[in-house]
């Protein structure tokens, strides 16, 4: 009994008497994402003349909506201490049923996307069982659905692709209304709200930080501890499905090679936008400043001209700095 007073006094702690951070630690782990996006800017403004531009930032802004869509879900995976190595291979499979069920049993496309979000909601419920009744780390049980969502994105059609979408629904992504805003761009803009709002002024949003920063103090203190985790993986899934869906519009096409690579992308956007991976820590401003960081990124160094494989390198160079000032942030805080 002692023990777990004692716990909970030390979970309590921070909330009453916060240690004062230093300097250096405010300054990666508040201001650094957002202090690094606008270097990042000047630095691309001052090497090519294309990048400071309205078109080129409407250009970032369709080109990180479905980056943004799967950070949305990995944020909330994140803040209880999760991670979530299938939201690549959820997209791809989702894309796929949608594509599935429209050409080979012409079924209407609204009713087929909404099909195919269920199953990416079913996916993300798989991860939330492994995770909460089969004990398995998240790691692993959402590796195993990596595997097993691309192995069955490639089986419904063979591996084929499927193309040929009505024009209603590439407008989703290609059509701006007002000049500047496409349908998947304010889908985006109404999850980060809405996201933002849940855990910001929710007591279930609130409650995943209590998780992350220790589950078992969170269960002692009333909070159903399984149940938020199994909905933040649905979620995930949800949202990897969406984001499916909006790459289908956006290529005019389901590929089962969509999503490759996007998981590292997704976690990168998050942990850079000052998330710890320990859990606990993260928000939605940050993520998005995170995904902006990458979609700057990846912009600016095709308008350099800088090959793919170097666009790798430095990526991983900015993860690694980024987990470097988590650690900081997390001795002095």
């Amino acid at each position: 009994m002692s023990d777990t007073k004692n716990a909970t006094v030390d979970a309590a702690t921070p909330l009453t008497t916060p240690k004062k951070a230093s300097w250096a630690s405010w300054i990666v782990g508040v201001q650094g994402p957002l202090l690094g996006l606008i270097l990042l800017c000047v630095v691309f403004t001052l090497t090519t003349s294309v990048f400071f531009s309205v078109r080129n930032a409407l250009n970032i802004l369709d080109q990180v909506t479905v980056l943004g869509i799967l950070a949305v879900g990995m944020t909330l995976v994140i803040v209880i201490g999760g991670i979530d190595l299938s939201v690549g291979s959820i997209l791809a499979f989702v894309m796929m049923i949608m594509g599935w069920l429209k050409e080979s049993f012409s079924v209407p496309l609204p009713i087929a996307i909404l099909i195919a979000l269920i199953c990416g909601a079913a996916c993300g419920l798989i991860n939330g069982l492994l995770v909460t009744k089969a004990k398995l780390p998240a790691f692993i049980a959402t590796l195993a659905m990596m595997s097993i969502g691309r192995g069955l994105a490639n089986i419904v059609t063979d591996g084929r692709q499927v193309v040929g979408f009505p024009d209603w629904f590439t407008s989703l992504s290609t059509v701006r209304h007002f000049g500047f805003l496409s349908i998947t761009v304010a889908l985006f803009l109404v999850l980060v709200v809405v996201t933002w709002i849940f855990l910001r002024y929710r007591t279930a949003g609130r409650s995943l930080y209590a998780i992350g920063g220790s589950a078992e103090v969170a269960r002692l203190a009333g909070i159903k501890v399984r149940a938020l985790t199994m909905w933040v993986y649905v979620a995930a899934g949800t949202l990897s499905g969406i984001a499916g869906i909006a790459q289908a519009s956006r290529l005019d096409s389901s590929e089962p090679s969509a999503g490759l690579g996007y998981e590292l992308d997704t976690i990168a956007a998050v942990v850079i936008g000052g998330a710890s991976l320990s859990g606990g820590v993260g928000g939605i401003g940050g993520t998005i400043v995170g995904v902006l960081i990458i979609g700057v990124l990846h912009n600016g160094l095709n308008l350099v001209g800088v090959s793919p494989f170097i666009q790798q390198i430095i990526i991983g160079a900015v993860i690694a700095i980024a987990v470097m000032a988590d650690t900081l942030r997390r001795k002095e805080g």
